[in-house]
């Protein structure tokens, strides 16, 4: 039996990464995926591999910091298939430049909030009275491990902090809509970007100093459960979008391979 039939997801960043993963597995356990991506390319692929393995799934161009754009983009998607169910807000994600404060240019953190945060309450504002009408559903949001501890990017630490807040307001405010909301905070996960920046293969994705990769990758060594793959975090998705989670609100997750629990310790 499937864990999400004839449910509506609306999935934003579903071209790669943790929101491409979800997206696939949605489709498997029977939902219908809206995908939310700016970029084209990376959003139709999404789209036929979901079709082509027998999925319901429609891409829709979209700017997830723009607020016309994703009403664009939701208004469409529930016009489509008549309901939304499962809101799950994904794309994000830090900046190499997002420096100790008094280093950092205002641009950095103005898109770093328009992305992670400002991103959210967007997708939320215009996608949760569809919800509201669909008789309830469950809201996905994305917050991460700095966000828990305090150690370092402090505008994108920031940024998903407000999701933790965010998210426990929203539980709170439209509970007696039947609607629940929860968030994931996930440490490093092997997705196309991180491997990209972090793993120093070939890309165009710009890398940080010699010395903060070094830190980086010695950072990896003291995960306990190791570095995540997307798909172990879709996982966790799945779960919070079925109704295996239905006493589940306003949590947030960490789902950081044991990082957040052992920062502080010295890991073999």
């Amino acid at each position: 039996m499937s864990r999400l039939p004839e449910k509506v997801a609306f999935i934003t960043g579903a071209g790669a990464g943790i929101a491409k993963a979800t997206a696939l597995a949605f489709a498997r356990e029977g939902a219908k995926v809206a995908l939310a991506e700016i970029n084209t390319e990376l959003g139709r692929a999404t789209e036929k591999q979901i079709r082509d393995a027998g999925g319901e799934a429609i891409y829709y161009e979209t700017d997830v910091t723009q607020d016309e754009s994703v009403k664009r983009a939701i208004d469409a998607a529930a016009a489509r298939y008549g309901r939304l169910d499962i809101l799950m807000n994904c794309a994000g994600g830090s900046l190499v430049e997002d420096v100790p404060v008094h280093k950092m240019d205002l641009g950095v953190f103005e898109r770093t909030i328009a992305l992670n945060l400002r991103h959210p309450f967007l997708c939320c504002r215009h996608g949760i009275p569809h919800m509201i009408a669909s008789g309830g559903g469950s809201i996905i949001n994305f917050s991460t491990w700095l966000a828990l501890i305090g150690q370092e990017k402090p505008v994108y630490a920031a940024a998903k902090g407000g999701i933790v807040s965010f998210t426990r307001t929203l539980a709170t405010e439209y509970m007696k809509d039947g609607i629940r909301a929860n968030a994931i905070a996930p440490a490093t996960v092997r997705t196309e970007r991180s491997i990209a920046r972090w793993e120093n293969k070939d890309s165009k994705a710009a890398k940080p100093p010699p010395e903060v990769q070094a830190r980086n990758a010695a950072n990896r060594k003291l995960y306990p459960f190791s570095v995540a793959e997307s798909e172990d975090i879709a996982a966790v998705a799945l779960f919070l979008a079925s109704n295996e989670s239905r006493s589940i609100t306003g949590a947030v997750i960490p789902a950081d391979g044991g990082r957040s629990s052992c920062v502080r310790m010295a890991m073999p």
